[in-house]
């Protein structure tokens, strides 16, 4: 009994030590991932790293991890000419293959991802003192109300459309123009330059893929995808 007494409390002591060794390991290697992104991705900010899944260190022997997440914050992108500012941007890659000194993570079978641009980003990076705002629910499906500055009209506001095209790109367009358009020169053409725009976003971590854009009362929710991504960093 004595014996098995003592077995017992090496296993726990062993246990325990691997445990903590197993966990020091994947801090570690959350911090590096998380310095390569941050480098990689221009960012200010230090972004959270998250490594899913345990034990670690046989994750890592088989240099394959189940789950890496990162949390990026707020990132800038260059669209339309312009800096487009992403306030949340989080990325979940699965299947993650190391490199073969084990230093670096290289890339991934899938990815999700989930970003946020805020309506007042929205009007920045749209120039010409348009305001972009949330235009509340018809026929069951969020608008967005787009206020154009066109000095021969007041108060103009006009509902609009958000969409994906080609993966990588956020559209927004005018549903449609006042009667008075019309019969202004030029007004539908003056109106359209500042209610139209697409941004493009092409500089997601791994090059992730836009899917789904959904309006809501503080701004846009993006959703984006990816299969075989080369993970930043």
């Amino acid at each position: 009994m004595r014996a098995l007494r003592v077995l017992v409390v090496l296993l726990v002591i062993f246990g325990g030590l691997f445990v903590a060794a197993d966990r020091v390991a994947v801090n570690l290697v959350e911090d590096k991932a998380a310095d390569k992104i941050r480098a990689s991705q221009g960012l200010q900010g230090t972004p959270k790293v998250s490594i899913k899944g345990f034990p670690f260190l046989t994750q890592v022997a088989a240099r394959d991890l189940d789950e890496v997440d990162a949390d990026l914050g707020g990132i800038e992108a260059r669209a339309e000419g312009r800096t487009l500012r992403i306030d949340k941007l989080s990325a979940q890659f699965h299947d993650v293959a190391l490199t073969s000194d084990y230093m670096s993570i290289k890339s991934a079978a899938s990815a999700t991802g989930t970003a946020h641009i805020s309506f007042a980003d929205l009007t920045k990076v749209s120039g010409s003192n348009v305001k972009i705002s949330y235009g509340g629910q018809k026929n069951g499906r969020s608008q967005v109300k787009i206020s154009p500055n066109v000095p021969a009209l007041s108060s103009l506001d006009v509902t609009g459309s958000i969409t994906i095209v080609g993966g990588n790109t956020v559209r927004l367009r005018a549903d449609g123009l006042p009667a008075m358009c019309k019969v202004l020169p030029s007004c539908e053409t003056r109106v359209r330059m500042q209610t139209d725009h697409d941004w493009k976003l092409d500089q997601l971590p791994g090059n992730l893929k836009l899917d789904k854009v959904t309006v809501q009362a503080d701004g846009l929710s993006i959703s984006a995808s990816g299969h075989d991504v080369k993970l930043p960093g």
